[in-house]
């Protein structure tokens, strides 16, 4: 069950409102509008390319992401956007690397008097591919619980031990305590992703790391998907910050990594579950020498400007974002081995191409500029965003937003929506004007995708890392033919069955009224943010206002 906000209205949020009815079309009161027809028709024809079997899933660096990048620019151009990319073109070339690990890759751990090969894949998978990853002599390993130095609890796994030189291994997640404060309680922390334990192992002095599935977590309880996931080619960008050998491993290799060990694993568990546990040497030593197939490669962010036609405000800009990459060919499913990423995000850049069509042609047009950023590699890491913010065509601080787009509505016409990564900016009063104007609630994000890691986990993290208000607006579990237990289910089993998987493909039951609805709902908002003198802010105390 998703927790209303409440309904008070300030004086700027209606004085929002009351400048927001002329801006709002006709979808609002009647979802089978012509308008609504137009963008379902339009958005049926996108998602048709951009999600068929021809884009081969549209993988970074693929020949199907550059034909999905050069079908998105031949849009912005149909529609007179002007291109200010490289050499004034629709495309920012970004320098990238892409390796594969080899089924030759040898890791090797020695076990008191005995050494084991460990199989990629069958055994262990590697986060991060290269040269970085070599470890040629058999190096110590150290258990260092969750491995996490988090000052502001006064936690420290790292206390009293000396991991330079070695290789730490530490359990998925972090630690779990009765105080609703500490670790944020049940809402995971930035603490408990695997990059930030292998920054911290990095800093520490530590050549490599190895992460364990804590038995608890259900992220790391289906090796077979883990596989699947861990088969596609690792990119970075060319000139990506120092890594190391971190790599995952099979629960069934635990009690061989311990052996020899004077405390077992479950013991350390129990030591851990009771909150009296210290990091210690283990008895086991692991060498690497890893075999890699390897390029060099030029991806493509997409971009186009929309010129606000206000002297006075033409040179601030908000940046509407969608990813246009999904996975590509991976291990076959059924079959299938083409990742094709329809809802995930080819629905999402369909949408974004909709709203840019739109606002081009608004009766009321833009007062401030709109940059148009499609991204690629956001399933690398958010690469392609985290290059503009390094590298804008536009100056940041002249940047009053972001809005993001990563999918739409597709299982009913919904009565509320949540504005993710809205509490921590002044968006979250212009959400709340355009909401209660087309007739929804706003939502909170529901328990099961809480919080900071639902805002990290797509490109808005990226602009609002470089100093830009930030959002990505969803439909919440309010529907007007679903009960909340139904749509929360019927969530659970997309994530569970159709993410990631062979089956986001065109051929999915998708419900265009409320794909429209979602799109006529970001139009509004992006359109009311494009004429708004005011521009917004980050809240108080919020650690993006720093940047």
């Amino acid at each position: 069950m998703l927790i209303k906000i409440s309904g008070i209205l300030n004086r700027s949020n209606a004085a929002i409102i009351i400048g927001l009815f002329c801006y709002v079309t006709a979808f609002a009161q009647n979802p089978d509008s012509a308008f609504s027809e137009q963008i379902i028709h339009n958005i049926k024809n996108h998602i048709t390319y951009l999600g068929s079997d021809a884009l081969e899933g549209r993988a970074t660096g693929s020949n199907g992401s550059r034909l999905a990048s050069d079908y998105i620019a031949g849009n912005l151009k149909k529609w007179a956007i002007k291109p200010i990319g490289t050499d004034s073109s629709y495309f920012q070339n970004i320098p990238m690397h892409g390796s594969m690990p080899l089924n030759d890759s040898q890791l090797l751990l020695q076990a008191q008097h005995n050494v084991i090969n460990l199989k990629l894949y069958e055994d262990y998978l590697l986060f991060k591919c290269g040269a970085q990853t070599y470890i040629p002599n058999p190096a110590p390993l150290v258990f260092v619980g969750f491995g996490i130095i988090a000052p502001e609890y006064d936690y420290n796994d790292y206390l009293n031990i000396d991991v330079s030189g070695k290789i730490v291994v530490f359990l998925s997640g972090e630690p779990e305590f009765d105080d609703p404060e500490y670790f944020e309680g049940d809402n995971p922390t930035i603490y408990s992703y695997p990059e930030s334990k292998q920054r911290i192992a990095i800093a520490q002095g530590a050549i490599g790391s190895i992460m364990i599935g804590h038995p608890t977590d259900p992220k790391f309880s289906n090796w077979d998907r883990l596989k699947n996931e861990f088969s596609f080619e690792d990119i970075t960008l060319a000139f990506q910050v120092t890594s190391h050998l971190s790599l995952l491993l099979n629960p069934m290799q635990i009690s061989n990594i311990f052996k020899g060990s004077h405390i077992t694993f479950e013991e350390s568990l129990e030591q851990i579950n009771t909150h009296q546990f210290k990091s210690f040497m283990l008895n086991t030593k692991i060498s690497f020498k890893g075999h890699f197939k390897e390029r060099e490669f030029i991806g493509r962010n997409v971009i186009g400007l929309i010129e606000g036609y206000d002297p006075d405000m033409q040179d601030t800009y908000l940046i509407l974002s969608a990813h246009y990459d999904h996975l590509g060919i991976g291990v076959p499913v059924f079959n299938d081995s083409i990742y094709n990423g329809v809802v995930d995000n080819a629905l999402g850049v369909s949408g974004l191409l909709e709203i840019a069509r739109l606002l081009k042609n608004a009766e009321l047009p833009p007062r401030r500029s709109i940059l148009l950023i499609l991204v690629t590699g956001e399933e690398k890491g958010l690469l392609g965003s985290q290059y503009y913010v390094e590298n804008p065509i536009v100056p940041l601080y002249k940047s009053i937003a972001n809005v993001n787009i990563d999918g739409l509505a597709i299982f009913d016409i919904f009565n509320d929506v949540v504005g993710i990564g809205a509490e921590f900016s002044t968006l979250s009063d212009i959400l709340e004007a355009i909401a209660r104007v087309n007739g929804l609630r706003l939502s909170q994000i529901p328990p099961q995708f809480m919080g900071f890691e639902s805002f990290s986990h797509s490109d808005q993290i990226a602009f609002a890392q470089g100093g830009i208000p930030a959002i990505l607006i969803s439909d919440g579990l309010n529907y007007k033919s679903l009960t909340s237990v139904e749509a929360l289910q019927k969530w659970i089993n997309w994530a569970d069955q159709v993410y990631h998987t062979p089956f986001d493909d065109i051929y999915q039951p998708l419900n265009y009224k409320a794909i429209a609805q979602h799109v006529h709902f970001l139009y509004d908002f992006c359109h009311r943010l494009s004429r708004m003198e005011q521009q917004p802010q980050w809240k108080p105390g919020v650690s993006f206002r720093n940047v």
